[in-house]
């Protein structure tokens, strides 16, 4: 079930409706209010500081009140979606690529796009770059730091890139430990508790572990600001699909059309908001269907596969 309780709490009203259109849509009248929820790449501050923006924007241009939810897991925005308590919703490709295996009524509208026009990212496995560790093979009976079950980059594709290399992660490591989010996973590589961690890479500057570091949220023992040269990869996945944002398929019509406008216009009606959420690297969203994911649902049903063997 979705409830406050599968979330983080957190909740930001959109700002004052100044562009509500004077005769009301119809959809307008049936959904004064909407929900957008997003997964937990990033702890709740930083996700909230960085969607903020955004909300305030879409709230404007849908002439509704948009509220931004943080989902505690990536099960909580399916389910979310599921029962029709999240309008929209900002997903994983797994995850999205599970909920419609699942029956969840959902379309993709708009997808991430890179600063080199691209519309994908990798999986990569990061080491400390003090430690021994130049390949996964040295890491037999170490720790193994994964973001999330429905994660792509934090689960499924290190799953598959392992299999390619004959490693069962429960058998070869000596735990595998499911960190929630992202910066986590990191931070469980930074503080020891895990011995490599998965995560997602654009490029060499960006991923999540250069947020990271520009946040400063990275430290040595001396309390000094820990650079990238601190981590090594030493594995990268293939090309995976950028994560998409979703809708629900049932909405009114003119209601999605509405939606996925603002969405493909942001980058140029609000400039500063768009840039925000990316740390002004990604261009333009573009639009992006369901049959986009057929190769991650391949992925994740091969995964879950893995799991039966």
């Amino acid at each position: 079930m979705f409830s406050r309780r599968s979330m983080l709490g957190l909740t930001l009203a959109a700002f004052a409706l100044t562009a509500t259109p004077a005769a009301a849509q119809e959809w307008q009248k049936k959904y004064p209010e909407i929900n957008f929820a997003t997964i937990p790449a990033e702890n709740g501050s930083g996700v909230s500081d960085r969607f903020a923006p955004f909300v305030a924007y879409l709230s404007k241009e849908l002439g509704v009140k948009v509220n931004l939810r943080i989902v505690q897991d990536y099960a909580a925005l399916i389910e979310g979606q599921r029962s029709g308590n999240i309008q929209i919703g900002y997903y994983g490709p797994a995850s999205f690529s599970r909920a419609l295996l699942t029956g969840v009524k959902t379309d993709a509208f708009a997808i991430d796009v890179n600063s080199d026009g691209s519309k994908g990212y990798y999986s990569v496995f990061y080491v400390l770059n003090k430690s021994p560790y130049q390949k996964v093979e040295d890491l037999k009976g170490k720790n193994l730091g994964l973001v999330d079950p429905n994660s792509t980059s934090g689960n499924n594709m290190p799953r598959f890139a392992l299999n390619a290399l004959h490693i069962k992660p429960e058998d070869f490591f000596n735990k595998v430990v499911f960190t929630g989010s992202h910066e986590n996973a990191v931070l469980a590589l930074k503080d020891g508790t895990v011995d490599v961690a998965a995560n997602w890479w654009n490029a060499p500057d960006d991923s999540n572990l250069t947020r990271m570091l520009n946040k400063h949220m990275l430290k040595n023992a001396d309390g000094s600001d820990m650079k990238k040269e601190d981590f090594r990869v030493i594995l990268k996945s293939e090309l995976i699909i950028n994560s998409p944002y979703a809708y629900l398929r049932d909405l009114p019509d003119d209601m999605k059309a509405a939606i996925k406008k603002a969405f493909l216009e942001a980058a140029t009606k609000d400039k500063a908001a768009f840039d925000k959420l990316s740390d002004g690297k990604n261009k333009p969203w573009a639009p992006i269907e369901n049959k986009d994911y057929d190769k991650t649902i391949e992925l994740i049903k091969f995964v879950d596969s893995l799991k039966k063997a």
